[in-house]
């Protein structure tokens, strides 16, 4: 069960009471406070009731009525004056006969703090349920609306009584024809039927029987009997105002002071009330005129109740009883023959969230016997059969309700009328107040006006005292900004739950069963009159505001962009974390404004004693000062002291005074107030306003230390946070310079409360210290440089002696910050450093500007490593090492040499040193993760940098071989050593990202070893065996090369030029040959290494075709633009068109020369032919024939599409069984 009510605990326990004096009643009631939650369908609906006033008794245990208890006798103690029951064993459950269109405001005179802020609506609770049942049912609703501050007043107003009344006086004519020419309608009484009166005179015998001890039902006489229920039929007078009728009821007189002889209208006129010259007799003059106008308040109970996000204070008299499982329930009538409607539903279950009853127990009868008993939890009712209603509907009706008349009740001192005609969907807001001045007739005045004034006078009135007890009132608003948990989200819950389809929850009955009426109700009347739609349209011109829909008050949030319900809710549910924050520093600044307004002006102080120096209080180094000494400053605000507390501050305040202690704790509040919602903005990627909030954070901290004696490790640990939340913007806005207006816009903006605030700031302190911290600057140097010093002095709080108690988690992200920072730094100037060395035109000798920023990199570096390494993160080690590793190469390629011809001179030395350098950085890295497993991404990344540089030392050391100071021989072997720890770490294997890198990278690099070992095998002397292995060293790599290039689909241009020098190795070796049948053998093994080059020859061919393609589209599109755009000549596929000519230009002629060279071998050599060679030979001849016959000038692609003719040709060749056998 999630709903209880206060004084949970045994079942049958009474609730505490305690007395309450309230606008100087003495009656004795229970007070209690109690928060439910009532889970209901899918979701949760929050409800809060707490008894503010109650007359009645502690609830005593219902009596059970026995089976065939016959409920149309009354019982002995029937229609007696009873505290249990209160009216409502007259009125049946509170709702009397006759509306009392001042309920609101007695409850409102009684409690006169919570009017105007603290509470939304003001009304009896049967006004309440009437207002959430509207889109539900089809009955009228009338009632009068009145704004008081944030809070609306409803009554009931009974527009036909009123006119009914002011007949006899002609008065109020002028607004009979405005109720006329708006409603178009006659206006006549209904007279209730007898089965109403049958219904409600046996509730009220049931009532009466459950309240016997012993549950003895005793019958009176016959006559008694009929006596009562006469009296009980005859209508009760009405509570209106003097002004209304010209009597007044008895009970009215005896209750008037027997010493007042003035007039009503005279006791209430404004110039006596402004006139009065003690404020003590204020409440004496108001009690009296409420009870001579009827304005008392008559609840039973009078309740704080809470529905989700609003607050109402409201009226009840249902009568609460004990027993059951619980220590309250509340008793209900039902006739077994009519089901419970969504009405009914509604209904039970209102009262019971508003009184906070967590049961009810339906008693069932069949005419008036009484059946049997049922006990249904609250949280049940919504799912009863044919009642079943969706509370978060209701819920949505509430706030929509409120939102509308909010939105449109705004003139204080108005009234409004809420009307909706019997029948219809629409709800129309007149305001009777400007109707009424534009009448032609204005003999009497609107009979609200009185009240309201009165009630707008005591709620001044009030306010004027608050002023008087300033250190009370900054602490209530310094307790209530503590009700904000600011470091907790709140449970939002943004879903929309809609059980029950509207359409299908309409009833055609006008009120509620447990009024009797279902049977005699038609959708056109009511117990108040007769409200029928009109036969024409009606006029909604002299409407403040019109609900087209009552289906429109179900949707959710409907009407919250037009006004929201509550602009400075005292304990709000479910806000997003900006709103509560705002919410705190509202109620800060009205703390801060109460004890500024205790402290003495300055012309008050007491005169300063001459020989007592004054102490010096901290100012801003000033504009001339290094940005060094000035973020210096954040390190010494940190531990600045106050030693002298003998002295008044800058406001006047004494050390040690009530104001002191209380404006230290609200520039504390306010300070994490303004965190919040600077990490909040950081969050939003709203980084201006997000160092605007910051800025205002640090400003507070500035104003705490400047009348703090001490700084305690809490407040050190804020500021920490605070300092390192600065950290983290500069270092967003430093990466992201583009939006840079966007920032400079959100940070310039300032509202009215922000400034207010900085202002109660300025009376203690200059707030000047960390201005160098929070300003916006244009340079992103110098935002990462603030960045980095905020968080070192976020590091050096923490390392204190007076943080050592602290967790270490915030000190561990301290230093994961401050080597994240450093490591960017570090990145900044290794960029600038390249950048600088991309402008140069000329190759030269380093510059000193780029040696410093080498420094100032690797240092960065350096300081960033050992951050991570005090907190054991590996990864980020590894990346700043990784990192280092870059910048040696970029120290490398500085240092690369020139010749005199200003062209790439020999590998250098230093760039050597550098690479080497680099290389044992990526080493450590790859230690420091020690495996793959450890962290993926970065064991990749740092994989590769090292494979590359490897790369690129070898590639270097291959084609500017430092021939001047080293061998020939000592440089192959570095190349190779080079080339292969490249290759070992090539990772061919693993699927990822940089796969095909690799594989290009692989076969490059055996295409360089090739070719290096095809080169020494050309020109080595004197050593065959050392000719022999680098020819087979080159063999191989050409193979596996090849192999490695056929795998990739886009690199035909290196395939083919591998082929094309491995054909050359293969001449080489025939041109070295003696043996004609070697020769034969080799040249046939080398044909068909060129018959393979068709591969590669038919990627190119592809790729032209595909390029020709495009360029006639983009042709044939340009000649049916207007703007014909200049023809590209480039290539677009991406193929090197020139690399391409090169090496068609090698193939021709190698291929022509292989194939007349083992034309002429085939020819001359003696052996026996077969039918193979000699068919063979013919398609040597033919392709030799059309090589020779083709077109030189022809276009690329069709010279490569022969090409791959005759290849095709040579094909089925390849392979043939010849060994040049002789047969000689």
């Amino acid at each position: 069960m999630s709903s209880s009510t206060a004084g949970d605990g045994e079942p049958g326990m009474p609730w505490d009471t305690a007395r309450e004096d309230i606008g100087g009643s003495s009656s004795t009631g229970d007070y209690s406070k109690h928060e439910s939650a009532v889970c209901l369908g899918n979701g949760e609906v929050k409800s809060c009731a707490v008894v503010k006033y109650s007359a009645a008794p502690p609830p005593t245990t219902y009596a059970l009525l026995q089976e065939k208890t016959d409920l149309k006798l009354p019982p002995a103690n029937w229609l007696r004056e009873n505290p249990q029951l209160g009216s409502a064993g007259t009125t049946v459950l509170g709702s009397s006969s006759k509306c009392k269109p001042f309920s609101s405001f007695g409850m409102a005179y009684d409690f006169i703090d919570c009017i105007g802020d603290d509470v939304d609506v003001v009304s009896d609770s049967e006004n309440i349920k009437k207002l959430l049942k509207i889109p539900y049912s089809k009955s009228h609703v009338s009632m009068a609306v009145h704004r008081v501050g944030r809070t609306l007043l409803l009554d009931e107003l009974d527009i036909q009584e009123l006119l009914r009344r002011s007949s006899q006086t002609r008065d109020w004519t002028w607004l009979k024809e405005i109720y006329q020419r708006l409603i178009d309608q006659k206006w006549q009484r209904k007279k209730k039927s007898k089965e109403n009166w049958y219904q409600k005179a046996i509730l009220s015998k049931f009532l009466y029987y459950s309240i016997n001890g012993d549950g003895a039902a005793e019958p009176v006489s016959h006559d008694i009997d009929k006596e009562d229920e006469e009296n009980e039929a005859e209508e009760y007078s009405s509570t209106w105002p003097a002004t209304f009728t010209s009597t007044m009821s008895d009970a009215e007189e005896s209750d008037m002071p027997k010493q007042e002889s003035v007039s009503v209208d005279s006791t209430f006129a404004l110039g006596q009330v402004t006139s009065v010259p003690k404020e003590q007799n204020l409440p004496t003059l108001f009690n009296e005129g409420e009870n001579s106008q009827g304005l008392r308040n008559d609840f039973v109970r009078n309740i704080m109740w809470t529905f989700e996000d609003i607050h109402m204070l409201v009226g009840s008299n249902m009568p609460i009883f004990g027993g059951g499982r619980y220590p309250a329930v509340s008793l209900r009538l039902r006739d077994s023959n009519k089901p419970i409607n969504v009405l009914t539903g509604i209904d039970y279950w209102l009262d019971n969230l508003m009184c906070n009853v967590p049961e009810l127990v339906m008693c069932f009868h069949v005419n008036g016997i009484v059946q049997k008993y049922e006990m249904i939890k609250t949280e049940d009712i919504p799912h009863l059969e044919n009642s079943t209603f969706s509370t978060r509907v209701v819920k949505d009706i509430a706030q929509n309700i409120l939102s509308f008349l909010k939105s449109n009740c705004t003139k204080e001192g108005h009234t409004y009328w809420l009307f909706k005609a019997s029948g219809s969907d629409i709800v129309k807001l007149y305001d009777l107040t400007t109707l009424c001045e534009e009448a032609e007739e204005e003999k009497h005045q609107n009979p609200f006006t009185l009240p309201v004034a009165v009630l707008l006078y005591k709620v001044a009135c009030n306010l004027m005292l608050k002023e008087k007890h300033p250190q009370i009132i900054a602490s209530v608003y310094y307790m209530l900004s503590e009700l904000f948990r600011l470091d907790e989200p709140p449970d939002e819950d943004g879903e929309s739950l809609r059980a029950g389809g509207l359409e299908d929850s309409y009833s055609d009955e006008d009120r509620e069963e447990e009024e009797g009426e279902e049977d005699d109700l038609t959708e056109d009347s009511d117990e108040n009159g007769s409200y029928s739609n009109c036969s024409r349209p009606q006029d909604d011109s002299k409407a403040v505001a019109v609900i087209r829909s009552v289906v429109e008050l179900s949707v959710p949030e409907k009407y919250k962009s037009t006004h929201q319900i509550r602009p400075s809710c005292a304990f709000p549910v479910s806000q997003d974390k900006e709103e509560r924050c705002r919410h705190v520093l509202s109620y800060v600044l009205k703390g801060l404004k109460a004890v500024d307004s205790s402290v003495k002006k300055e012309s008050d102080l007491p005169a300063a004693d001459p020989n007592t120096p004054i102490p010096l209080k901290y100012e801003d180094g000033g504009a001339n000062g290094t940005s060094e000494k000035s973020i210096s400053l954040l390190l010494e605000r940190a531990g600045y002291v106050q030693v002298d507390q003998k002295h008044p501050t800058r406001s006047g305040m004494i050390p040690g005074s009530w104001q002191h202690r209380m404006k230290l704790q609200l520039f504390l509040k306010a300070c994490k107030a303004y965190y919040v919602l600077s990490d909040a903005a950081t969050n939003l990627l709203k980084y201006g306003r997000a160092l605007r909030y910051i800025k205002l954070s640090l400003q507070c901290y500035d104003a705490y230390c400047s009348i703090s004696a001490t700084l305690h490790s809490q407040v050190l640990q804020l500021h920490s946070q605070c300092l390192s939340l600065c950290g983290d913007i500069q270092l967003m806005l430093a990466q992201n310079v583009s939006n840079r207006a966007a920032y400079l816009e959100e940070y310039s903006y300032q509202t009215k409360e922000d400034q207010e605030i900085l202002h109660c700031l300025h009376r203690e302190s200059s707030c000047q210290a960390f201005n160098m911290a929070t300003d916006l600057a244009m340079d992103p140097e110098y935002q990462l440089f603030v960045s980095c010093k905020c968080y070192e002095a976020a590091h050096e709080l923490l390392i204190s002696e007076d943080s050592k108690d602290q967790p270490s988690d915030q000190l561990s992200q301290v230093l994961k910050r401050l080597g994240n920072i450093r490591n960017e730094m570090g990145v900044y100037y290794m960029n600038q450093a390249a950048a600088m060395q991309t402008e140069k035109e000329v190759r030269s000798s380093v510059s000193a500007a780029e040696q410093e920023l080498w420094k100032k990199s690797f240092g960065f570096f350096e300081k960033g490593m050992k951050d991570f390494e005090a907190i054991g993160d590996i990864t980020n080690t590894a990346l700043l090492l990784c990192n280092t590793g870059r910048l040696m190469r970029i120290c490398a390629q500085a240092h690369c040499g020139a010749s005199a011809d200003e062209s790439r001179g020999e590998f250098s030395p230093e760039e050597a040193l550098y690479y080497n350098k680099a290389i044992d950085y990526y080493l450590r890295a790859m230690k420091s993760l020690s495996s793959r497993e450890s962290h993926t991404a970065v064991w990749d990344s740092v994989n590769w940098e090292l494979s590359t540089t490897y790369f690129t030392l070898a590639t270097l050391l291959q084609d500017y071989a430092p021939l001047s100071r080293k061998a020939q021989e000592q440089i192959e072997r570095e190349v190779t050593e080079a080339m292969m720890k490249s290759l070992k770490y090539c990772d061919l294997q693993t699927e990822s990202a940089r796969q095909l890198l690799y594989q290009y990278r692989a076969a490059t690099i055996h295409h360089r070893l090739a070719s290096m070992y095809h080169s020494c095998f050309r020109n080595q002397v004197g050593d065959e065996h050392l000719r022999k292995q680098h020819r087979s060293l080159a063999e191989l790599h050409y193979g596996k090369a090849v192999s490695l290039f056929l795998s990739l689909k886009d690199a035909p241009c290196e395939l083919l030029r591998t082929l094309l020098e491995r054909v050359a190795l293969a001449e080489f070796t025939m041109a070295g040959q003696s043996s004609s049948a070697a020769k034969l053998k080799s040249l046939i093994g080398a044909v068909e290494i060129m018959t393979e080059t068709r591969h590669p020859f038919q990627l190119i061919c592809n790729e032209l075709l595909e390029e020709q393609t495009e360029r006639q589209s983009s042709e044939a599109a340009a000649l049916e633009s207007a703007d014909r755009p200049d023809a590209s000549t480039g290539s677009t596929s991406g193929l090197d068109l020139q690399e391409v000519m090169k090496l068609t230009c090698v193939f021709e002629p190698s291929f022509s020369f292989l194939l007349l060279q083992t034309i002429k071998l085939m020819t001359t050599i003696k052996r026996k032919a077969s039918n193979k060679d000699e068919e063979m030979l013919k398609t040597y001849k033919n392709v030799y024939s059309k090589l020779l016959r083709a077109e030189k000038n022809a276009p690329l692609l069709s010279r490569v599409e022969l090409y791959i003719e005759l290849l095709q040709q040579l094909t089925p060749q390849t392979g043939s069984d010849i060994t040049g056998t002789s047969t000689a």
